[in-house]
């Protein structure tokens, strides 16, 4: 069985390489792949393999990116340390999930779960957009709050209140529609990911809600100013990359 792991962590990808081979000597890992940029590059060059193991967070943004660029109807086990409502949603569609650090049980546990759904996995149906537009729904569904800091508490904020999130002094903030602000106990990362289609990432610092959107206008360089309806003190700039994405999302909700 051919596995390709998407990690960007040596130690981490090291250790579930030896996991991998250990509980199943059938096991090949044809390739560590540290980054979004990387995996779609090999992915586009190379055959996909049986099965992958993907983290979620890399250093250059999140492993959806790459099943958003390459189409595969290879399973995706991912493992991560967030998100117990992801957990769900791949769980209904057959794919596993498995929580870090992970231990030989789990790994071992997923292979054989792998190899009893082999035959209906490899469907050309079973294709990751529909994966990842579960999750989406899922997430959707069910991520009513975030956890937050209220001075020595942690209390759960409704996801309806919140018009940005932002990262400041390498703090994760939630600005409300009230203008009321708390530290988050979740990277922007994590809350892009877990937040659902309302939200949207303009930038590294900047994930906005659609409601909180007043307008947008050209900027320099065929970037776009996004004017809020609430008063924030910093500017919102989406990338020329970014805007035809954004311009889409603003019509779309």
């Amino acid at each position: 069985m051919k596995v390709v792991i998407i990690e960007d962590e040596p130690l981490t990808a090291d250790d579930l390489a030896d996991t991998l081979v250990h509980v199943d000597k059938s096991i090949e890992v044809e390739a560590v792949l540290p980054s979004v940029k990387k995996a779609i590059s090999y992915f586009n060059e190379n055959e996909f393999p049986d099965l992958i193991f993907s983290d979620i967070q890399l250093g250059d943004g999140l492993s959806f990116e790459i099943f958003k660029a390459v189409q595969t109807s290879t399973p995706v086990v991912f493992c991560t340390a967030f998100d117990e409502y992801a957990l769900e949603a791949f769980k209904a569609n057959g794919i596993e999930y498995v929580l870090k650090p992970f231990t030989t049980a789990s790994i071992q546990h997923t292979v054989q779960k792998y190899k009893q759904l082999q035959k209906s996995l490899s469907k050309p149906d079973t294709s990751y957009k529909q994966i990842y537009d579960l999750l989406e729904s899922k997430i959707a569904q069910k991520r009513s709050s975030i956890l937050v800091y209220q001075r020595d508490k942690i209390i759960p904020l409704p996801v309806a209140e919140i018009a940005v999130c932002y990262v400041e002094s390498q703090l994760t903030r939630a600005l409300c529609f009230d203008q009321r602000s708390f530290v988050v106990s979740h990277t922007l990362d994590e809350l892009e990911a877990t937040l659902g289609t309302q939200f949207f990432r303009a930038n590294r610092q900047h994930l906005v809600n659609h409601k909180a959107v007043k307008e947008a206008s050209q900027y320099f360089g065929r970037k776009l100013y996004i004017a809020l309806t609430i008063p924030f003190q910093e500017d919102m700039i989406v990338s020329k990359a970014k805007s035809p994405v954004f311009l889409d999302w603003l019509a779309s909700q």
